[in-house]
């Protein structure tokens, strides 16, 4: 995905005169990557082929046809992430005062356009872009985790009911040795998804009042959450069923800190394992390994020695709901959530997998690119 943050934002020009297109690309171009545009219809086409790369509009207003203010009006509802700035000649601000008090424009420019003012402007404007694409990213973050955690409680949840509705057959019929530990165990696996359900509601809300907590609690820098930290928490409040914790193993190889929405990866990760145990659970010697490793790059591996995921399923299972556990419940869709969260930051998700030799999923932290890997570990 691209970054908050560009190297270079893009600034789309609209002026109908030559040379004062001519001059504001020259003025600013080795700072920014410049489109320019002769009308408001020119850069109308622009920002429809070019508006998930333009930062900000800069438009004069006096221009035949539409003029600039009726280009505002449009962006600012087609568009309202760009930052829109107006130039104009002196004589039009009190015509101008209502497009200014709308919000449809930032700042105001005046002819003849002075360089620093020009270049003053252009940093503010930055500065609002960045931060209203952090705003937005945390808001597409926000909504993943939580349609996530959905998601999360609901697979548990539909394998309650198939289990109630299993002994709702079995116990109206006769009462035979066999029925009875059938009961049993759909009553076992009923509360381990139910204290799942519990531990993931706990985990999330305890993570959410940490990070909400007020300025005087707040930690230091030096004191934020590392990703060692958060496998260490999922493990003391993970809750295991019978000798699971017993299969598995910590590395850390380089400790770093986790640096944005430590409560979501905390989420990620007990998705991961929740994964990884159910596919352990007909393994003779089951072995779950968390690797923590900070060089070259951040990031997370939870490596088990299952059975490994089908090629047909390892096509998709980013992409598409597909699933090797429907009668408990799945959807399938646990993955693609794990992967849009760590998405939403920029980060990501590999997976490693062959059939018969486990799998390595590896939650990579932001800077570095995710993709999906077939190994014949």
């Amino acid at each position: 995905m691209s970054e908050v943050q560009q190297a270079r934002p893009t600034i789309l020009y609209v002026d109908d005169e030559d040379m004062a297109r001519k001059y504001f690309a020259r003025a600013v171009g080795s700072e920014y990557d410049v489109l320019l545009a002769a009308s408001a219809d020119e850069g109308v086409a622009l920002l429809r082929a070019e508006s998930a790369r333009i930062a900000i509009l800069v438009t004069d207003f006096r221009m035949p046809g539409r003029d600039g203010g009726d280009l505002l009006r449009q962006v600012a509802q087609d568009y309202p992430q760009i930052v829109r700035i107006l130039v104009t000649a002196y004589a039009d601000k009190d015509v101008l005062l209502q497009t200014v008090n709308s919000g449809e424009v930032f700042r105001i420019l005046e002819k003849p356009l002075s360089v620093t003012d020009v270049r003053e402007v252009l940093r503010q404007a930055g500065e609002r872009h960045r931060e209203r694409a952090l705003r937005q990213h945390r808001l597409m973050a926000i909504d993943e985790t939580l349609a996530f955690l959905a998601h999360e409680l609901n697979t548990p949840l539909a394998a309650i009911a198939n289990y109630a509705r299993g002994i709702q057959s079995r116990v109206a019929g006769e009462y035979s040795e066999q029925r009875l530990g059938e009961v049993g165990q759909a009553a076992s696996a009923m509360h381990d998804n139910a204290q799942y359900c519990l531990a993931v509601l706990s985990s999330f809300l305890q993570s959410v009042r940490s990070s909400a907590g007020s300025p005087a609690a707040r930690p230091e820098p030096a004191a934020e959450v590392s990703a060692g930290a958060l496998v260490a928490s999922l493990l003391d409040t993970y809750p295991f069923a019978g000798d699971q914790r017993q299969w598995v193993q910590v590395e850390v190889h380089g400790d770093f800190p986790v640096q944005t929405l430590p409560n979501c990866v905390a989420l990620v990760l007990s998705s991961v394992m929740s994964n990884a145990l159910r596919a352990l659970a007909n393994v003779a010697a089951p072995s779950l390994r968390f690797v923590v490793v900070a060089q070259p790059s951040q990031e997370i591996r939870i490596c088990d020695n299952g059975p490994g995921i089908p090629p047909e399923v390892m096509e998709r299972l980013l992409v598409d709901p597909v699933t090797t556990h429907a009668s408990a419940g799945g959807s399938g869709l646990g993955m693609i959530f794990c992967n849009r969260v760590m998405q939403s930051f920029g980060g990501g998700i590999r997976i490693a997998s062959a059939s018969g030799a486990g799998t390595a999923v590896t939650l990579d932290f932001p800077n570095y690119k995710h993709r999906m890997i077939r190994s014949d570990r």
